[in-house]
C-alpha cells in the first residue's frame, strides 16, 4: 500500500550536494505545492453507531404478476359488442365483449352430432348386452359394442371440452339439448377482477383469434409491487416480509409503506444489481405502473457499526478505498468493504478500526500524487 509523507525536512534532504538535481527555487516550488495539498486536506474520525439504518433503493411502480391479464379471444369473429371501456371496474367472469364467431358454431354443431351419436351407441350396447345375457349374441358382438360406446363417450368429451375452452358456460353445455341455446355469438370475459387500463377493440373489428392480439387489459390497481434495484453488497441485508416505505416525486409530503415480497435470483451483469420487489396497498390509487420510487428498508441488525461521511469513499476499478491518517502528514491508502448508507454517512463493514482518522476532503489530492488518480 503507497504511502504518502509530507514533511519539509524529507524535502531538505533530498536537496543535499550527494544528489544533485533541483535547484533551490524548485525545492521551494515543490515544498509549496506539497503544503498546497496538506492545506486542502481535511479529516473525521471514525464513528461507531447502533445499526439501525435504512437501506435506499430506487425502482418503479408495476402491476403484481398474478393480478393483472392481457386478455386475448381464443376464436376468430367479428365484433359486434364491446362492453367493457377504459377506467371500467370489472369483475372476474363480467363480459367485455361479444363477436360473431364461425368458431363457436362449428364448435357446437359436432357437439350436436357427437350427442346424438352417443344415444345411438348407448342404446345398441344395452341392447347388446341384454341380448349377450340371453344367450342370443355372441361375445365378439358383444365386445363391439364396448368399445363403439366408448368412443362415442371419448368424442363427446372431446366436443364439449372444446366448447368449454370457447368459453361457453358449463351450466349451458350442461343441459338438457332441448333447453341449451349455445349460438355463434361467443362472449369473452374478465378472468380477474379489476381495473380496464388497456382496450385496442372497436365495434365491426375483425378478431384473429391468436393469442399474440391482446385485446384488453385488466388489473387490479389496488395492490401494486414496487421493482426495484438493490447492489450485492446489500443483499444479505434483505429479506422476504421485510417492511419497508415508499416515496414518489408526484407526492413528495407522503409516504407510502410496503412489505418486501421476493429477492430475484440472477444479477444483472452490467449493473450487477438483484431485483427486490415489495407489495403495497394502494388504497387511494395514487400511485401509478411505471412511476419512479424510492423503497427504504430499515435494517435492525445487532451491535454497532463503523461509518464514515460519504465523501471519504473513493471507487477505483469498482474497489472501495479511503485514506487513513497514521502520523501528521502521513496517509495511507486502504480498501474497505461497505454497507448501506445513511444520510451523509455510510457504513464500512471491514477495513476500519475504531480510532482511526479517514481523509474526508482531499483524498483525490493524495491519489495524483501517488500517480494511480
Amino acid at each position: 500500500m503507497p504511502v504518502l509523507i509530507v514533511a519539509l525536512a524529507l524535502l531538505t534532504a533530498c536537496g543535499s550536494a550527494e544528489e544533485p538535481g533541483l535547484s533551490n527555487a524548485d525545492y521551494a516550488s515543490v515544498a509549496n505545492g506539497h503544503n498546497k495539498a496538506l492545506m486542502h486536506i481535511e479529516t473525521s474520525l471514525v464513528s461507531a453507531g447502533p445499526a439501525n439504518v435504512t437501506l435506499f433503493l430506487t425502482g418503479k411502480v408495476a402491476y403484481r404478476e398474478d393480478h393483472h391479464s392481457k386478455i386475448s379471444s381464443p376464436v376468430q369473429g367479428r365484433v359486434v359488442e364491446v362492453r367493457a371501456r377504459l377506467g371500467d371496474q370489472v369483475n372476474a367472469g363480467d363480459i367485455l365483449l361479444v363477436l360473431e364467431s364461425p368458431h363457436v358454431a362449428k364448435a357446437y354443431s359436432e357437439f350436436v352430432r357427437e350427442h346424438s351419436e352417443l344415444g345411438h351407441a348407448t342404446q345398441a350396447y344395452r341392447l347388446a348386452h341384454d341380448l349377450f345375457k340371453a344367450k342370443a349374441l355372441p361375445l365378439l358382438d358383444l365386445k363391439q359394442a364396448e368399445k363403439d360406446l366408448a368412443k362415442a363417450q371419448a368424442e363427446f368429451r372431446r366436443t364439449k371440452e372444446r366448447l368449454l375452452a370457447l368459453q361457453v358456460p358449463a351450466v349451458e353445455v350442461n343441459k338438457p339439448l332441448s333447453d341449451q341455446t349455445i349460438s355463434a355469438r361467443f362472449e369473452l370475459r374478465s378472468p380477474l377482477t379489476g381495473t380496464v387500463v388497456e382496450r385496442t377493440v372497436t365495434p365491426g373489428q375483425l378478431v384473429t383469434g391468436h393469442s399474440s392480439q391482446a385485446l384488453f387489459m385488466v388489473a387490479d390497481l389496488d395492490r401494486l409491487q414496487i421493482v426495484a434495484d438493490a447492489f450485492e453488497r446489500d443483499l444479505a441485508m434483505i429479506r422476504p416480509g421485510q417492511d419497508a416505505t415508499v416515496t414518489v416525486d408526484a407526492y413528495p409530503d407522503m409516504v407510502f409503506p410496503a412489505v418486501v415480497e421476493t429477492i430475484g435470483d440472477i444479477v444483472d451483469s452490467s449493473s450487477r444489481t438483484i431485483k427486490v420487489r415489495a407489495w403495497f396497498n394502494n388504497d387511494h390509487p395514487k400511485l401509478k405502473p411505471e412511476m419512479f420510487t424510492r423503497l427504504y428498508l430499515s435494517l435492525d441488525n445487532d451491535g454497532t457499526f463503523f461509518s464514515v461521511p460519504n465523501k471519504a469513499v473513493l471507487v477505483v476499478d469498482g474497489k472501495e478505498y479511503v485514506y487513513v491518517m497514521e502520523a501528521e502528514g502521513r496517509y495511507v491508502r486502504r480498501a474497505v468493504k461497505v454497507g448501506p448508507a445513511s444520510g451523509d454517512l455510510i457504513r464500512v463493514v471491514e477495513g476500519l478500526t475504531f480510532g482511526d482518522r479517514v481523509v474526508t476532503k482531499g483524498a483525490v489530492l493524495l491519489m495524483a500524487q501517488e500517480g494511480t488518480g
